[in-house]
């Protein structure tokens, strides 16, 4: 049976509950909904959706380099938007983090998030450690 091990990051924000903000179990990582939360200022980070989609996947970034991943390992999000009228803004500024095969996705028109935020998004990666035994396309 695969070990479920906590991630975290002190570069990212911690869980705002009784939840991990990631969770590695074999070779997947399942990252928590991340918020636009800068860690330096403990603020949001500004008041639009471009700012606030950086910061998030900042965050995601950062948990995933806390396993030895990155975004490029990253094959689904889930996005969760205050106001589907930002999906055009929110999607300039994805794209300039999923260039190369973007993950599959789904994105979620909610009528609130947590602090107000306009953003919030989860990931799930795969990725093999360094010396692990399995093939990198096993799953």
């Amino acid at each position: 049976m695969a070990q479920h091990v906590p991630v975290s990051s002190p570069l990212a924000p911690p869980a705002i509950g009784p939840y991990s903000p990631g969770v590695r179990v074999g070779n997947l990582i399942f990252i928590s909904g991340q918020l636009p939360i800068d860690i330096q200022t403990k603020k949001l980070a500004g008041a639009d959706i471009a700012s606030q989609t950086h910061q998030v996947l900042k965050n995601i970034s950062f948990l995933l380099e806390a396993t030895g991943a990155a975004l490029a390992n990253v094959v689904k999000t889930t996005v969760y938007l205050k106001n589907l009228e930002d999906f055009k803004a929110m999607n300039e500024v994805y794209a300039q983090y999923f260039v190369i095969n973007p993950p599959a996705r789904a994105t979620v028109e909610v009528a609130r998030l947590p602090y107000n935020c306009l953003i919030e998004i989860e990931a799930i990666a795969h990725h093999v450690r360094a010396g692990s035994a399995l093939d990198s396309n096993a799953f």
